[in-house]
């Protein structure tokens, strides 16, 4: 299927232009001035064509806990925010400590053809927090490793599976929570794990990406890390970046407002990789018991771009690199660019639009964001995966 974009502003992470962008076959073949080819034809007239998001950090809920989400509702959300690539954590039910669950999430996923899925497998067994066996079965499909929802509390557990991953070239993506601490204090629940997990892969030379980082104290420590030379990177979500003081229950909290002043740096100076939604979507009934979480698939661009680009802190091609090139390199996937040869994932915005964000909209099942009823610039107009359409918000196309 041939498909070409026409007359847009082209934004990528190294790249500001206006011109076209044709895509072939599912893949980038050629972008510039006036191109000129007998296909299917998007007006992207005052609008801007970036590479699709990628996120690093979601929960589809599937198998087990389907009445929150499930990968086909998930999927549409995602193209809804604008992403055709997600990766996804093991807290399902059962637990993701298996192959086996790995092929069905993937092999749903294909069948659903709706946007591409990395299964993410548990650290621990089960989330038992000390058997790491089953990392052992562990083959080219999966890239990472996390028990997210949950710390690893055993440094001894932590050690060994550091050394595992780097001897099966896996990620580490580590929930920084100290169970004993946490309620007592979340920031030095936070803290100390954040500081641990640094000191470990100085030992061991592992990878380790650090979800959801939310204070400032473990952004300074991500920042000596990096400097040191460790093989460290970290992401932070829209709501840690938009909120402060508030008491919207997620894990880790909104924290205070030196704390986004502490991430907003680390976004300009480079310290934080990635934005990551940690789409965690409950039922209505689940988060009135104290589920925490947001479902932030279908806010997260609007929202950055709002607090990010338009608040005059970062330029749209930084945001570019936080949500699809880095990313996307991250997880070795041939997206997250507008470069030829790259996948035909494209997302179309519109940058002067304001939106109120409307939870009843949702395509996902979980209507729960603290941002409801609140406006943001920057509507996403359509998604295009591998040069299909496969979310149309508004946009002209001439099917000659």
């Amino acid at each position: 299927m041939d498909i070409l974009i026409k007359n847009c502003r082209i934004v990528d992470e190294t790249k500001d232009m206006i011109g076209d962008i044709y895509i072939k076959d599912g893949k980038i073949v050629d972008y510039g001035k006036s191109l000129d080819i007998d296909c299917k034809t998007i007006d992207g007239t005052k609008l801007v064509a970036m590479p699709s998001f990628i996120d690093m950090h979601a929960h589809f809920r599937e198998p087990g806990y389907i009445y929150k989400e499930d990968l086909y509702t998930g999927s549409k959300a995602a193209l809804k925010g604008g992403y055709t690539c997600v990766n996804l954590m093991a807290n399902t039910h059962p637990i993701c400590s298996s192959m086996e669950i790995v092929e069905y999430v993937l092999n749903k996923s294909k069948e659903l053809d709706l946007i591409d899925i990395h299964q993410t497998l548990s650290i621990t067994k089960n989330f038992d927090g000390k058997t790491i066996d089953h990392l052992d079965q562990i083959d080219h499909r999966v890239n990472f490793i996390s028990d997210d929802g949950k710390g690893i509390q055993s440094n001894r557990t932590m050690y060994q599976a550091m050394i595992k991953a780097k001897e099966k070239d896996l990620t580490i993506i580590a929930h920084e929570e100290d169970e004993e601490l946490v309620s007592i204090d979340t920031r030095l629940s936070e803290n100390i794990m954040t500081f641990r997990d640094i000191y470990l892969i100085r030992l061991t030379g592992a990878k380790l990406h650090l979800a959801h980082v939310s204070t400032k104290e473990a952004i300074e420590e991500i920042r000596k890390a990096k400097k040191e030379g460790l093989k460290i990177t970290c992401e932070v979500t829209p709501h840690h970046i938009a909120l402060y003081d508030n008491e919207y229950k997620v894990n880790p909290p909104i924290r205070k407002k030196e704390d986004v002043e502490a991430i907003l740096k680390g976004i300009i100076d480079g310290t934080i990789d990635i934005i990551a939604t940690d789409h965690a979507p409950h039922s209505k009934e689940d988060k009135e018991k104290g589920a925490p979480g947001i479902s932030g698939l279908e806010t997260a661009f609007s929202i950055c771009y709002t607090a990010l680009v338009r608040s005059g802190y970062i330029s749209l091609n930084r945001l570019s690199q936080l949500m699809s090139a880095t990313p996307g390199k991250l997880m070795g996937i041939n997206k997250g660019k507008i470069k030829n040869g790259y996948d035909g994932d494209i997302v179309l915005v519109d940058l002067d639009k304001k939106e109120i964000i409307d939870e009843g909209n949702f395509q996902s099942k979980g209507k729960n964001t603290p941002f409801n009823k609140m406006g943001f610039y920057g509507k996403v107009v359509a998604t295009i995966r591998k040069g299909e359409i496969k979310y149309n918000g508004g946009i002209t196309v001439d099917n000659r």
